[in-house]
């Protein structure tokens, strides 16, 4: 690794030298910020136009300036008595704050709440408020000149008004700056460049972590993007998308309404997702609708960018975002659920997730620290924001085509979600559209894995429906394919490669009481005695008991099939349960049970990673089969590598995905001691 303060001062010097004017320091902005509770991207605007010089003296200057004008202008809301005061005894004054438009239908006017101050009713002419839309949903942090005029006649009615209002925002974004300067930086330097324009200290983070953060920004650069990203608290999740953009609205988690998010019927206008770039839900699990057709047009919004109100189908631009917090080990909840149980029980469904481009693993981003947060030069976060703003208007979406072909499990859903990342990640990266080969396959094995995720929750949400999880690609040049899978999806390690010891069995059954299909595992012990069995690991439930019980019965009164040598009555044995997928004990498994003995007794391990499938009755009759295909599924996430099957199950192979089943080497049994030997790799 190069010493971090070469590469500090390389980075700044290259920074100063392309986008002279358009950096700042970070630090500056954080030592204003303690101060003052403002958007960052309310003070780098201050910061760019007083502070935007890498001489010590001008920035000296420039940020008594800022503070100078913080002072005067910005309104505190402890200090909202004296602000007014001023704007009284003046008759007119500036004051910085955010402001937000009603219609009073009752006046027939418009009025405006500024937040800060603590003013409702304030008076502001129509041509003002049609020029910004966005003051109606969410306001704007403003630079607002303000006047008082009292009128002994209308006494209800606010003596303050606006007369002149100056969004917080650059005039104007020349993409060519941008591409002629991204050509001085390699891709690493730029990424590290990416990460201190927000905020972010890149020398503190590894790679992988600046890719997720990398991910939090393309809703910025794509149209109608949907992603989510759960985990611990504290490590930032929706901090870009309050902070460090006036294009992207927070949403608190809570109630909102179909005439909020998406078309006010009566006032015949579009609401946040027409509005904004980024529409993004804080704390997912409280989000709820007053209306109930609220999440399915949330869904059809999110599938195709438009949504029906009325006669009228309206389009619009917005990308969504669900930011919220895991408060289980992501072990514990891959094992026991699913990664997307923070949602609110109206949303999960599986149409709903399955809009979504990709899922940020917040588990893996570190919680943030000082020194986490950078005091170098970055793109002022209003030049950075219209950057991503411009880049809305291009499409990189193509550019996989050129060296790569998508593997045969990604359906069309998942062909977008991947076009889409790969599209948004190379804006970052590449805004000038000069990729190679090598970046391209970057983004998309990122791409493939951030969607991945999403469709391994899926599986577990639907079922077979979304069994095609194993993502690929092909290298056009060498037909190489290459697969991509998702790093905390620890399944294979359920079963181990190596044989194990005799009297282990795994199956799946139902679990009780949720009915979830689940990996079991079998032990059992066997001691010198009378021919008695003790049973564990089952709790209170009865009918997995009765069901070894009745295997046990066969056992002793058959085994000697196998072998006439065995004597079952000499011994003591002792069965027991681990669930390994956390769905409850079992409900019948008693096949599995009569492997387990049989193998104990014959001291003949199973073969390696096998799953033995079925159940038997007390006369040895063996029982088919139910849902197949998701049986073989949870063997193959559990690392299965062979299967025991009743032929009565060969008719239903059929409704198994052929990618599944050839994963498996499979075998039949006729009956019980069929499957004993079998199991064990013995010829009977």
């Amino acid at each position: 690794m190069m010493n971090s303060n070469t590469e500090t001062r390389d980075l700044n010097q290259l920074l100063n030298a392309n986008f002279a004017g358009k950096v700042v320091r970070k630090d500056l902005t954080k030592l204003i910020k303690e101060g003052a509770n403002v958007p960052i991207y309310v003070l780098e605007y201050l910061l760019g136009m007083y502070c935007a010089s890498d001489d010590n003296d001008v920035i000296e200057q420039g940020l008594e300036r800022v503070k100078q004008v913080l002072a005067q202008n910005y309104v505190r809301p402890d200090e909202a008595e004296k602000v007014k005061s001023k704007i009284k005894e003046a008759g007119a004054y500036k004051i910085i704050d955010k402001v937000e438009v009603k219609l009073n239908e009752h006046k027939n006017c418009y009025e405006a709440t500024l937040s800060n101050i603590g003013l409702k009713g304030v008076r502001i002419p129509d041509a003002l408020v049609l020029k910004y839309e966005k003051l109606f949903v969410g306001g704007i942090w403003s630079i607002i000149n303000i006047q008082y005029i009292f009128d002994d006649e209308d006494r209800k009615g606010s003596p303050f008004c606006i007369n002149e209002i100056k969004p917080i925002q650059m005039p104007s974004m020349d993409l060519e700056d941008i591409f002629n300067g991204r050509k001085a930086f390699t891709e690493n330097e730029w990424i590290d460049v990416l990460m201190r324009s927000s905020g972010m200290e890149p020398v503190n983070l590894n790679e992988r972590t600046k890719w997720h953060l990398m991910c939090r920004m393309i809703p910025f650069v794509e149209n109608n993007y949907n992603m989510c990203e759960l985990g611990p608290r504290g490590t930032g999740k929706s901090h870009i998308y309050k902070e460090i953009s006036p294009n992207s609205i927070l949403v608190s988690g809570g109630q909102t309404t179909v005439a909020n998010l998406f078309y006010n019927m009566g006032r015949r206008s579009v609401g946040l997702v027409g509005l904004w770039d980024v529409v993004a839900f804080d704390e997912v699990a409280g989000i709820s609708f007053k209306d109930k057709d609220g999440v399915q047009i949330m869904k059809d919004y999110m599938a195709s960018g438009s949504f029906a109100r009325g006669r009228d189908s309206i389009s619009a631009n917005a990308s969504m975002v669900f930011v919220g917090n895991i408060n289980q080990p992501v072990d514990v909840l891959i094992k026991t659920s699913h990664l997307l149980a923070p949602f609110p029980e109206t949303m999960i469904d599986s149409a709903f997730f399955d809009r979504f481009h990709a899922y940020i693993p917040g588990w893996e981003i570190p919680k943030m620290r000082p020194d986490l947060f950078t005091n170098q030069y970055g793109f002022i976060v209003d030049y950075f924001s219209g950057f991503m703003r411009e880049m809305r208007k291009r499409s990189f979406a193509d550019a996989i085509d050129k060296f790569f072909k998508l593997g045969n499990n990604l359906n069309q859903r998942d062909t977008i979600a991947v076009r889409h990342t790969v599209s948004g990640l190379l804006k970052l990266l590449y805004p000038d559209g000069g990729y190679t080969k090598e970046a391209v396959e970057r983004c998309l094995r990122y791409a493939l894995e951030s969607r991945r995720r999403v469709k391994e929750q899926l599986k577990k949400i639907g079922g077979m429906e979304f069994y095609d999880v194993q993502f690929s690609y092909i290298d056009i040049d060498t037909m190489e394919e290459k697969f991509v899978s998702v790093p905390e999806q620890g399944g294979d390690s359920l079963i181990p490669a190596d044989q194990g010891q005799p009297g282990v069995v795994y199956t799946i059954a139902n679990g009780h009481p949720n009915g979830h299909l689940g990996l079991y595992r079998i032990e059992s012990q066997m001691t010198s005695g009378t021919g008695k069995l003790t049973l564990s690991g089952m709790g209170s439930n009865t009918q997995v008991k009765e069901s070894l019980k009745v295997a046990f019965e066969f056992f002793k009164a058959n085994i000697t099939k196998m072998m006439a040598s065995l004597n079952p009555d000499a011994h003591d044995y002792h069965l027991h349960v681990v669930e390994l997928n956390n769905t409850g004990t079992p409900m019948e498994i008693g096949l599995a049970g009569f492997v387990a003995l049989a193998s104990l007794i014959t001291k003949h391990s199973l073969q390696s990673q096998m799953v033995v499938l079925g159940n038997i009755s007390l006369g040895g009759t063996v029982s088919n089969i139910t849902n197949l295909a998701e049986n073989l599924q949870v063997a193959f996430d559990a690392g299965a590598t062979r299967v025991l099957l009743p032929t009565s199950s060969a008719k239903d192979i059929s409704s198994v995905p052929p990618e599944l089943f050839s994963k498996f080497q499979t075998a039949f049994y006729t009956d019980p001691i069929d499957a004993a030997f079998k199991s064990v790799g013995m010829i009977a």
